[in-house]
């Protein structure tokens, strides 16, 4: 059919993930090495919707007790004080710092939220066959991994607050148990947007164009 797009796939290539070369793979069963950067060749991620599905489930597991449990515990000479996530939020905000407020509701907690719904759909999306704008999805998947790289902004809110509070006198601030899994979240969502294959949003693009053919 004349004007008909060929894909990579189809034309018996396969894009290095490091380079982003596009290069005829071995063999089926062994796709090579990338010739420019020597990186290893996959047609496809081996179990990519297995893996990444049980990274946003423990990554969902672990942002319940990051947000519940206290990320610092401030110690006076009289009291000691543990806050959570969001009782930090409503203290910088009613103490009239909404801006730091703001990046940390942001970063905390809508960010990782946000990771985990958009990959769980992605995945829905992939293994339903869902119709839609796969242009879209890609969008979407490529700014899950934009975020990601950001994720270090987290660790620098929570040491900038810990700066603050250290300025006090005869006061000092103890990481609580939620950074544990707070950190674990960051990490998990991370190596579940590294680990999702993006080239599985065509397939299914490509599948339903055959079946409407």
């Amino acid at each position: 059919m004349s004007g008909a797009v060929v894909t990579g796939a189809q034309a018996g290539l396969v894009s290095c993930e490091t380079c982003k070369l596009l290069t005829r793979p071995v063999n089926a069963e062994h796709a090579g090495h990338c010739p420019r950067c020597g990186a290893t060749l996959e047609v496809r991620r081996v179990q990519s919707l297995q893996r990444t599905w049980a990274l946003i489930i423990a990554a969902a597991i672990c942002y319940i007790p990051a947000n519940l449990l206290p990320v610092m515990v401030s110690n006076t000479f009289a009291t000691s004080d543990a806050e959570t996530i969001m009782g930090g939020v409503v203290y910088l905000y009613s103490s009239g710092s909404w801006p730091l407020a703001l990046i940390v509701l942001v970063a905390s907690v809508m960010v990782p939220l946000g990771k985990l719904l958009a990959l769980g759909y992605l995945l829905v999306s992939v293994q339903r066959g869902m119709p839609g704008s796969h242009h879209e999805r890609a969008r979407l998947f490529r700014i899950v991994v934009f975020i990601g790289r950001w994720s270090m902004l987290d660790v620098f809110v929570a040491t900038f607050t810990v700066a603050l509070v250290q300025l006090q006198p005869l006061m000092s601030v103890l990481p609580g148990a939620g950074v544990l899994f707070f950190a674990a979240v960051v990490v998990l969502t991370m190596l579940a947007a590294e680990s999702f294959d993006p080239r599985l949003i065509w397939d299914v693009k490509n599948n339903m164009e055959k079946q409407d053919g």
